[in-house]
Formats: C-alpha cells, sequence, structure tokens
C-alpha cells in the first residue's frame, strides 16, 4: 500500500500533468485529513519541553515530513521514504524528533547499499557503504555504532555474513595522525566487543577491496581485499565516495537507510530518478 503525503489539489493535478494514475494510492492530505487533531496533540506532547505550544503544533504538521514521520509513529504507515524534494537534514530531523532511535541506540547512523558491476569486488559486486550522511565528524565509539548497525544492514540487503574494513588513508600504520588513531582504536574496540564478525582495520580503500594490493598491504588481514562492508572515517569521506562511485562507476545506491531508529526510515538524494526511489521503498520495508 503506497500513502502519497501532500496536498490532494497538487498531487493530483501533479499527476494528471505526468499522465500517471492514482489507482490504489492514498493521498494523506496533512490539511484536511480528519488525523489533524490526533496528529497535532501527538507532536505538542513531543516538543512541548522544547518550547512548543498547542497552536504551533497545529502548524507545524503541515510541513510533509513531519506528518509523515507521524503517520509512521502512530501506525498509519509502516516505513517512510523522503529526501526527494527535500534536504537531508530536514529528513533526518523530523525521524530523530517523531520517531525516535530504537531503545538502547545511542546513535542513529545510516547506510547505503551500493551495487555495481564489478562482480569480482565486493559480494559480488555489492557493497555497504556507512555512514554516509548522519554523523559528521565520529568518535571512535560512532564508529563502532556505525559498523554494529551495519552488520543487521549487510545480512538483510546483501544476504551475506559482513566482513567490514575500518577506512582510512592508512593501512597497519603506514600514516599517523589524530585521524588515523580514532579509526585504529574503533577497529580495535569492535573486535573486542564483536570477535565474532569479521573485522579489520586500519585499511586503505584499496586493501580494503582489491585482494592483489591486500597481499602486499595486509597480507596477515583475513578481510582484507574482501570487504563488502566499508565504514568511512567521517561524513565528508563517507558522502564524497558513494557519489563517486555512483557517478563515476555507474553503481546503483539505495539510501541512506537510516540505521538504529525505532521505525524504518530512508532518505534519497535530491538527485534521485523515480526507480532510486522505488528500489529504495522496497529495500526499506524489506
Amino acid at each position: 500500500k503506497v500513502i502519497r503525503v501532500g496536498k490532494t489539489d497538487d498531487v493530483k493535478a501533479n499527476a494528471e500533468r505526468l499522465g500517471v494514475k492514482l489507482d490504489g494510492i492514498e493521498i494523506s492530505d496533512p490539511f484536511t485529513s480528519p488525523l489533524r487533531d490526533k496528529f497535532s496533540k501527538e507532536y505538542y506532547e513531543l516538543r512541548k519541553s522544547k518550547g512548543i505550544t498547542l497552536e504551533d503544533a497545529k502548524k507545524r504538521i503541515d510541513d510533509v515530513l513531519v506528518w509523515g514521520a507521524l503517520l509512521v509513529r502512530l501506525d498509519y504507515a509502516d516505513a517512510m521514504i523522503a529526501g526527494a524534494e527535500s534536504a537531508t537534514a530536514d529528513v533526518l530531523r523530523a525521524a530523530f524528533q517523531i520517531i525516535k532511535p530504537a531503545e538502547g541506540v545511542k546513535n542513529v547512523t545510516s547506510c547505503f547499499v551500493m551495487v555495481t558491476g564489478k562482480k569480482e569486488f565486493g559480494e559480488n559486486g555489492a557493497f555497504i557503504f556507512a555512514d554516509c550522511s548522519t554523523i559528521p565528524t565520529p568518535t571512535s565509539e560512532q564508529l563502532v555504532d556505525i559498523a554494529h548497525h551495519s552488520v543487521e544492514s549487510c545480512r538483510k540487503f546483501l544476504l551475506a555474513e559482513p566482513r567490514i574494513s575500518f577506512m582510512s588513508y592508512s593501512t597497519y600504520g603506514s600514516a599517523k595522525g589524530e585521524n588515523v588513531d580514532r579509526v585504529r582504536i574503533a577497529a580495535e574496540k569492535f573486535k573486542e566487543l564483536y570477535p565474532e564478525i569479521e573485522s579489520d582495520g586500519e585499511l586503505q580503500a584499496d586493501a580494503s577491496i582489491v585482494g592483489s594490493v591486500a597481499a602486499l598491504k595486509a597480507k596477515n588481514s583475513k578481510i582484507a581485499g574482501r570487504a563488502n562492508v566499508l565504514i568511512f572515517p567521517d561524513l565528508q569521506s563517507g558522502n564524497i565516495g558513494y557519489k563517486l562511485v555512483q557517478r563515476l562507476a555507474g553503481a546503483e545506491a539505495y539510501g541512506p537507510i537510516l540505521q538504529g531508529v525505532a521505525k524504518p526510515v530512508s532518505d534519497l538524494s535530491r538527485g534521485c530518478s523515480v526507480e532510486d526511489i522505488i528500489t529504495t521503498a522496497s529495500i526499506t520495508l524489506s
């Protein structure tokens, strides 16, 4: 079942202009829905500690992201897909403030499912890239959380056991610096906490995925050259990395899929295609 959030007249006008049939699609209009009072009160209860009044709440629920998140929070929808026309920060804000992190989760993170035509790499050409949209400069502890969340994403979306590389511009101390230390400590901590999961680091990108390079740079590593989950050291490198692989290598990029949220939420790039939206929705509901 598909629920399209927006003004009814606008949705119908756009559908007519594009020659798209709306058969089987429910339009949830924040301005006319009988759920307005219920949603206003729910949003007020969620945000009153931040100084939001009930009158403020009645205005805020007009926002399609707020409305969509409330649909999910209150079980009128199972998942939310947004971002084709919204900034990532706005999508994340709605998810964090309304749907909330899952119980016990300290850091909500994200991943991309990357599907390349290079079958010799990753998991038959597919990878989990994390984190590419949520934590700008993760601490070592946050990198551990990112990797831990990505374990389940790998199993769910790649149907494979994870082989995790904590990536850096250094391999096993080939370079020095604070950023290298942060990744190395994360890799060591992850191994301590989750020894049953194959992981290693710090590793450069080529040593992570290319067997011949791994044989030179990290010959004693069990996952070097075989990684299917790539943990980026920060948001800049993760975001740049996935977009380069997508645009230059022609990879399919699905996400970012939020990890650690109480209910499924995925963000979309504003450069996404119709196919990206459909596939990301399917993945999010899997």
